[in-house]
């Protein structure tokens, strides 16, 4: 899977204080739950929903082991779009500003009386390790990243729809081909003017605001699993240390690789935050697990039966006065002389 640089690990690891933002459902997240969080249409929208509007999209996550995968959206006035997004709160790639800068940033667009807060409005939808992997992992008709990346993308976009915003320009951060999905995108909103490229979150500002709301919910989603391992070696009622003790999360990180080691189960391996599907994970509980292997036998006997044939004898249990059980489960069926 993606893999980032030693240089950049600094930036993917969560700031010591994060922002918990409402887009954290800390129940979701501990039981491996995938869910979609909406901010409330702001005001001035809510007042004239005719206003155009420009919206984008991007993720963050894609490449780790450990943790989910989160794509953020941001959608507000066209008129407001570079001025108060690029000039005003200078947002960028999110691999671009600290840690610290997109908790804060994250802070200011949730907190009311800000210009942010009324004039833009977000969605995320935090997508677990576990349904990833479920996804992936499936035997037929695999689910691939792709494909769930894409499926997050489009519902969240048809969500905001249904709120009643009248969205004029979508701007995306490519998936694969930018033209492929471009393509697939105006077929699903043909009324839309819609731009895929790559790096867009350093290109259009909707995209790089989309890009800190999806960045700084999955920090703190990573900080709200890392919790419940903090606690087991908590001293007087404090936890052992943040979410540092894993680090980015991404298997070139020596601290993420280090803490899958220490704290594999040899029949388990780890819980929910973990991406099973990932070539880390596999090689890990391999050379280190307990050697047992599960296989699922599957039964074919029955395959291509009709229902009816269950309760009725074959021609060759006819000639044999066979009768099946479940033929005689409510008596023997009549026969002619009866009438």
């Amino acid at each position: 899977m993606e893999d980032i640089d030693s240089r950049d690990i600094a930036q993917e690891t969560p700031a010591k204080d994060v922002f918990i933002a409402p887009s954290i459902h800390e129940q979701a997240i501990l039981a491996g739950g995938s869910y979609t969080h909406h901010s409330p249409v702001p005001e001035t929208l809510a007042i004239d929903l005719s206003t155009e509007c420009v919206l984008g999209v991007d993720e963050a996550g894609r490449g780790p082991v450990l943790g989910p995968m989160v794509y953020g959206l941001l959608y507000l006035p066209l008129s407001r779009h570079r001025h108060l997004l690029a000039e005003t709160h200078h947002f960028d790639d999110s691999k671009v500003l600290t840690p610290a800068v997109r908790s804060s940033l994250m802070q200011t667009l949730c907190t009311p009386d800000t210009d942010l807060y009324k004039h833009c409005g977000w969605a995320t939808r935090v997508m677990s390790a576990r349904d990833i992997s479920a996804g992936m992992l499936k035997p037929a008709g695999t689910y691939n990243l792709n494909a769930q990346a894409m499926d997050a993308t489009i519902d969240l976009i048809k969500d905001v729809f249904a709120k009643g915003v009248n969205v004029r320009e979508i701007y995306i951060d490519t998936i694969g081909s930018p033209s492929v999905y471009q393509k697939k995108l105006e077929r699903i909103f043909p009324t839309v003017l819609i731009t895929v490229a790559k790096k867009a979150d350093s290109l259009y500002p909707c995209v790089s605001a989309a890009s800190v709301c999806a960045k700084v919910t999955r920090d703190a989603a990573l900080e709200v699993c890392y919790q419940t391992y903090a606690y087991e070696d908590a001293v007087d009622g404090e936890p052992k240390a943040s979410a540092d003790g894993w680090g980015s999360g991404y298997p070139s990180d020596a601290r993420c690789t280090k803490w899958l080691r220490e704290n594999m189960n040899s029949v388990f391996g780890w819980g929910t935050e973990c991406r099973f599907s990932w070539g880390t994970a596999k090689d890990l509980l391999e050379a280190k697990g307990s050697g047992i292997r599960v296989e699922w036998p599957t039964e074919d006997d029955a395959e291509g039966m009709r229902v009816t044939d269950f309760f009725t004898a074959s021609p060759a249990a006819e000639q044999n006065n066979e009768t099946n059980e479940l033929a005689t489960w409510f008596g023997r069926p009549a026969t002619e002389e009866v009438f």
